[in-house]
């Protein structure tokens, strides 16, 4: 046999499949009546329940919120509103939307006693019925007492219903990037949506104006109660501010705390001079009460800069600067030289001089600079001292003059608030103002029964498409030469078309040469001459005949691919089923009669067990003895060596086999046949279950000549679509519908 290449195969098995748009249009073609008819009748359902809809009128008016006011004064501190704000315009639109106004619309109108506006009571509701019957059936249960209401609550009850029912007839929008609200009213009467959404504006306008005057009133009577208590403190506060000025005898004290603040930094900064004089001649000091030499005490660093010192060193060093010089022009001898050694000589008995005499007076120096120190320390303490004591009272004055301030600015705040209240207590302002008052409308708003009918055709239509695809989609089974290729990756042989036959009985084993099923046998010749092209350099041929799981119909077409054969040469059918045989069944052949296991175990002779079939000119060979081990039958030499004379005798050999799913026989048998053809139940077998049967095959290393599709009823309506080219060009699926 010719072996395909398995990696090949098996990619094209499990290759992913692309969208066909070709595919779908199919299914939506096939699928197009049924869809039809469910949009028909569901729009016809939706139509009906639409018509009997009422009516609903819509009626609008406009207004203009004024959030940037028009009054001389400002007073919106006083009363608490900033029209300025970003979220005023929401504020007002939760206002229009309140219960409130809802409630005073109610009240104004009196809806709660429109029959127009307040919907008819039907009585209890269906689950309130079964509540009561429930309860009376159960007496055991707890049960309410029948409250008696008063006339008061009776109509207050119906007028909360009928602020609900108003709630949601109005439906208030703010128009983007302006001033303006539109107040939508919709009921059953377009005259008293008018009437209702002009009413909610009056009310929305007489609510602010209220609120607003009250407002002035409430904000009238706190200041002037304010004002009083103001005044007291006032009052007090500087009573207390005059009291602590002639207590403590000061007249400008800010003045004064500054001349306390200058002299306590003048004194800080000579008790800080002081203090380094100090500690530059306690140095020295201490190196002469410990008996230190002179050259000691000359280089101590206080002495070394004191001033004195420092400009005797400085002559020293320009004389020796100058006597480097001219040492290197004259001698030791020279005039020069002797004048300038005579002068360097001079200078340090000057140092000598300055040295002992800042040594000398340095006791005196020393005792002078520490009582100075002790001095500035006790005038510094007492200049602070006075300076906290100012301080004080200072801290003292500010905090009473701040008293006296706020309070004034508190009474002065106050009572221009109160004067500008008084003033403009008559001159109230409506926030808002009507643009385009509602009408009464001529057309309904609701519902819009054209979009709705409209909209239930698009949807069903569209819901019907979604229906047909899925349904095509979730189908695992092969329908079509189409699913053969894409989803198998093998060729179609040729398809059996559907016969009608009595359910749980098997197909009259004569149906090939029944005239009036001619579209049956031509498609089994089909079958036929598909095998014979695919095998064409082949004198003889050993047929195998499979198929993925039981009641496929795998039997019945070996049995009639046998008669196809039977046509053309010398035909013999193997039944190598083992297990569950059904050739001989078809023929009526006993179950004790020798057959295939017979022969491979060699207790009886291929021609005692061949029985031949005169109608059909076929020779079958039955199952024969159902053997405890049928693989390792099949396995051995017995059945090659019945297969080699088989083939040598006949001109072809078809072999029934078990399926795959169930056992491996199939896989044994194929090593002696020369073509494989699967068979496949149309719309039954998934996908899955056909693709493992044949990746067995290619595992094995077998190649397959293609799949039959089995069971095809083509009285589908979409049966005619997905096989057109195997009959109708032929004119046998008109014939079909004829018989």
């Amino acid at each position: 046999m010719v072996v395909q290449n398995k990696d090949e195969v098996i990619n094209g098995i499990v290759e992913n499949e692309t969208i066909d748009i070709g595919y779908y249009a199919g299914i939506l073609k096939r699928y197009f009546f049924r869809v039809v008819l469910l949009a028909l009748v569901f729009t016809g359902l939706v139509a009906l329940f639409v018509m009997r809809m009422t009516p609903l009128y819509t009626s609008t008016t406009t207004i203009l919120i004024e959030s940037d006011k028009t009054n001389v004064v400002s007073i919106e501190e006083v009363y608490g509103l900033d029209t300025k704000r970003k979220d005023y315009m929401q504020t007002q639109y939760e206002v229009l939307s309140s219960r409130q106004i809802m409630e005073k619309t109610v009240d104004a109108l009196n809806l709660h006693e429109n029959d127009e506006f307040m919907p008819e009571d039907t009585g209890p509701s269906l689950l309130s019925q079964i509540k009561s019957y429930v309860k009376d059936m159960l007496p055991f249960l707890p049960q309410e007492e029948a409250v008696v209401l008063t006339p008061e609550q009776i109509i207050e009850g119906k007028k909360r219903k009928a602020v609900s029912v108003l709630t949601k007839a109005v439906e208030i929008t703010m128009v983007d990037n302006t001033q303006l609200m539109k107040i939508a009213v919709t009921t059953e009467s377009g005259r008293l949506s008018a009437i209702i959404a002009n009413t909610i504006t009056d009310v929305y306008i007489n609510n602010y104006l209220e609120a607003k005057l009250e407002m002035t009133a409430k904000a009238t009577s706190f200041l002037t109660d304010s004002l009083e208590g103001l005044k007291s403190k006032l009052d007090t506060a500087e009573k207390n501010l005059a009291e602590f000025f002639e207590t403590n005898q000061v007249v400008n004290i800010d003045g004064v705390l500054g001349l306390a603040s200058d002299e306590l930094e003048r004194l800080n900064t000579q008790l800080l001079d002081a203090q380094t004089a100090l500690k530059l001649n306690e140095v020295i000091y201490n190196q002469t009460r410990n008996n230190a030499s002179l050259d000691e005490i000359a280089r101590l660093p206080e002495v070394l800069n004191h001033p004195t010192i420092q400009s005797v060193r400085r002559d020293e060093a320009k004389a020796m600067t100058k006597q480097s010089e001219l040492s290197k022009v004259y001698g030791p001898k020279h005039p020069k030289m002797i004048a300038i050694n005579a002068e360097l000589d001079a200078i340090r008995d000057t140092l000598s001089i300055q040295t002992r005499d800042l040594i000398s007076s340095i006791t005196t120096q020393y005792q002078v600079s520490r009582e100075r120190v002790e001095r500035l320390k006790a005038e510094v303490e007492i200049a602070k001292a006075e300076f906290r004591k100012l301080s004080s009272l200072d801290n003292q004055r500010r905090g009473l003059q701040r008293e006296v301030d706020i309070n004034q600015q508190l009474y002065n705040s106050f009572f221009t608030r109160l004067k500008e209240t008084d003033e403009l207590g008559g001159f109230e302002t409506a926030n808002a103002r009507v643009l385009d008052k509602a009408i009464p409308p001529t057309y309904s708003a609701k519902p819009n029964k054209k979009l709705l009918i409209i909209a239930a055709l698009v949807v069903s239509t569209g819901f019907g498409f979604f229906l047909a695809i899925a349904m095509e989609t979730l189908n695992n089974g092969i329908r079509s030469s189409e699913d053969v290729e894409k989803k198998l990756n093998q060729r179609m042989l040729g398809l059996i078309p559907w016969l009608d036959h009595e359910k749980k009985t098997d197909l009259p084993v004569r149906s090939f040469f029944d005239t009036k099923k001619t579209q049956f046998s031509e498609a089994v010749r089909t079958l036929r001459t598909s095998l014979s092209l695919l095998n064409i350099e082949s004198d003889k041929q050993a047929i195998l005949v499979t198929s993925s799981v039981p009641k496929e119909g795998k039997t019945t077409v070996s049995l009639n691919l046998a008669f196809a054969y039977g046509q053309l040469g010398k035909t013999l059918i193997i039944d190598a089923d083992l297990r569950r045989p059904s050739v001989g069944k078809q023929f009526n052949i006993p179950s004790y009669h020798p057959g295939t296991s017979n022969i491979i175990l060699n207790t009886h002779k291929f021609e005692e067990c061949i029985v031949r079939d005169e109608a059909s000119n076929v020779d079958i060979l039955a199952a024969g003895t159902v053997p405890s081990n049928p693989q390792e039958l099949l396995a051995g030499k017995g059945f090659e060596k019945l297969m080699e004379h088989a083939k040598s005798h006949y001109d072809y050999v078809i072999v029934d086999t078990a399926p795959t799913q169930a056992v491996s026989d199939s896989m044994v048998i194929a090593r002696s046949c020369d073509s494989i053809i699967y068979v496949v139940r149309a719309d039954s077998t998934s996908e899955k279950v056909i693709n493992n049967g044949l990746s067995r095959f290619i595992q094995f290393g077998h190649r397959l000549d293609g799949v039959v599709l089995n069971q095809v009823d083509l009285n589908k309506s979409d049966a005619a679509e997905r096989y057109r080219g195997y009959y109708d060009q032929y004119g046998y699926t008109s014939s079909a519908n004829n018989s």
